[in-house]
């Protein structure tokens, strides 16, 4: 039979899609709805046409088109934006506006549809546009560079998701440096500064007063209350560095410039809300902003009963805070990704080490170690790097001495640091301390109440102590606060061994296999998914696990099984030896 040939052709892919989304869906869906496909039809579609491009598939609020020329995607997308922009005039909160991510490559072909790294590449680009904004790569600038009236700022390499080389990336101005999107925004009055203040060393944010759009004056002070309660909470997370009331505040009742505000405060991130109450219900919803770009990293929509309106203002400020952190922590390790290392400083470098030990792998244990030490190595007085070197040396190489030794200097350098006292907490975990480090996490929360890592390392330390009920709740909070934690194979391998002293196998097994499906190299999860396949009689299945839990790394499984770790009291090991030779293990 002949083999069927690939058609394969060099192409201009345009990827674009509306900014805040589900936002807008949230809060009008039909007239967002109706509003979009206006703009296609009046707009977008006659746009694309008129320069020769293609729409290869929409997917809700997004495009792929395909050109020939990277010229002719290039001039479709600054007269969308540009004609966007206008459009979008005095439309208020309810604009839609678009970011597009143009490069040229080689794509397959297959039923009309387009596939390859050249489609991957343009998907990528646009998440890194601004709001009306264009992202393109290197190719495509220097085939449109000299022949469109278009100026192209560089921002370097980046490191793109699931893009093996970095890609070289421009955003597109105007011929006079403007960005392409022209037309004027929201707000009106620019701030006075005269220079900028120098960022700090960690991620620095400003908490704006929310607006009362209710037309009620009395629920001003509901408004401002809410403000000033994150702005507390914020204080107290140790990685921010949070502008006081006073100083954001200041801006109440002025319109001004994100970037010109992130400017004035000195501040990477602005946070922006807005309260409407409608008869006993009230809308409050909030967004964080990078103040220089003006891309929107988190929003999120409350709509609460106003019975008791203290409680409200409680769990609204809880709800924005926790999810504010970690969306502050992914999108830092997003930046330093996208930096070449000799650019970084002891932060960034930490960062970089936060992201790899996400990745669970051998190899992204080495890469996590090297950069925490470079960032010890540029800031010996730096606790972070400390926190994060022990935390790689509790899954390599390094002895639980060198791990607790680590973690304690984090400890003596910023006793207010929970984080510190949190990792501090783990490694007397390591060491067998059970009591020691129940108190090291509580104390992290003392400093912290909504510090994940604290309710986490509270958890494994009750847990493997014979309080495994008590384990299970506090590593449930922790999940719950930091869903997308860099840590999350090791709170879901705790959550599965607290459910497994517990007696729930079922709970056990399931806790595992989520562990499994997203980090399928880590070791740890395939034992306990034995242990509970035994304990539950399912003995081929067992068998199977237990084969993969001693394949993906024999020495971790020998290790954990038999030599018993100071982590283990002989009571817990027994109970998970008992579920192992059920699965079939013969000592």
């Amino acid at each position: 039979m002949a083999e069927q040939r690939v058609e394969r052709r060099l192409a201009a892919i345009l990827a674009a899609d509306v900014v805040g989304y589900s936002r807008l869906i949230g809060t009008d869906e039909q007239g967002t709805l109706n509003q979009l496909r206006s703009v296609r039809a009046e707009l977008i579609d006659p746009k694309i046409a008129e320069h020769r491009g293609r729409i290869v598939k929409t997917s809700g609020d997004g495009l792929l088109v395909e050109f020939s020329s990277a010229v002719d995607s290039l001039r479709c997308a600054t007269e969308w934006q540009r004609d966007m922009a206008a459009r979008n005039a005095g439309a208020g909160e309810a604009r839609i506006e678009f970011r597009i991510g143009i490069n040229v490559g080689d794509v397959v072909v297959e039923h009309g549809d387009i596939f390859g790294d050249g489609v991957n590449v343009a998907a990528r680009l646009e998440t890194l546009a601004e709001p009306g904004g264009i992202c393109v790569s290197a190719r495509v600038q220097e085939d449109a560079a000299g022949r469109l009236d278009l100026g192209f700022e560089d921002i370097g390499e980046q490191a793109l998701k699931n893009i093996a080389r970095p890609v070289r990336v421009f955003r597109v101005r105007s011929s006079d440096g403007v960005a392409v999107d022209s037309a004027p925004k929201l707000a009106a009055r620019p701030v006075q500064a005269e220079k900028a203040l120098a960022l700090p060393d960690k991620p620095s944010v400003a908490v704006l007063p929310f607006q009362n759009m209710s037309g009620d004056p009395e629920q001003e002070f509901f408004a401002d209350g809410i403000a000033e309660d994150i702005i507390t909470a914020l204080s107290r997370y140790p990685s921010l560095f949070v502008i006081a009331r006073n100083s954001s505040f200041s801006f109440k009742e002025r319109a001004a410039d994100l970037k010109a505000v992130g400017d004035e405060l000195g501040v990477r991130y602005l946070l922006e809300g807005s309260l409407r109450k409608s008869g006993n219900r009230v809308r409050v919803t909030a967004q964080l902003v990078e103040a220089e770009t003006g891309k929107h990293v988190w929003a999120e929509r409350y709509d609460r009963d106003l019975a008791d309106i203290f409680a409200v203002q409680d769990e609204i400020t809880l709800a924005t805070t926790v999810a504010i952190a970690p969306a502050i922590a992914e999108a830092e390790q997003q930046r330093a990704m996208r930096k070449p290392p000799a650019s970084l400083d002891a932060w960034g470098f930490c960062q970089r080490g936060v992201w790899h030990l996400g990745k669970a792998s051998a190899e992204d244990n080495a890469l996590a170690e090297k950069f925490f030490q470079r960032a010890i190595d540029l800031d010996p007085m730096f606790a972070a790097g400390y926190t994060g070197l022990s935390a790689v040396l509790s899954r390599t190489k390094g002895t639980q001495s060198e791990e607790e030794a680590l973690a304690r200097r984090a400890v003596a350098l910023d006793g207010g640091d929970a984080e510190a006292h949190a990792r501090l907490a783990l490694a007397l975990v390591a060491r067998g301390d059970h009591a020691g480090a129940c108190a090291q996490a509580e104390q992290a929360l003392a400093l912290c109440q909504n510090l994940a890592a604290a309710h986490g390392a509270l958890g494994v330390a009750q847990a493997y102590s014979g309080r495994p009920r008590d384990g299970l709740a506090a590593l449930e909070k922790c999940i719950r606060l930091d869903p997308r934690s860099p840590s999350l194979v090791n709170r879901l391998t705790q959550l599965a061994l607290a459910h497994y002293f517990c007696g729930d196998y079922d709970a056990a097994l399931e806790a595992a296999q989520r562990a499994i499906r997203s980090f399928p190299d880590f070791p740890s999860p395939y034992r306990w998914a034995a242990a509970a396949l035994g304990a539950l009689g399912r003995t081929a299945e067992a068998r199977d696990a237990l084969q993969k839990a001693i394949a993906v790394s024999p020495a971790e499984f020998d290790f954990q099984v038999r030599d018993r770790p100071p982590w283990f009291r002989p009571q817990e090991h027994a109970h998970m030896l008992d579920g192992l030779k059920k699965a079939g293990w013969d000592g």
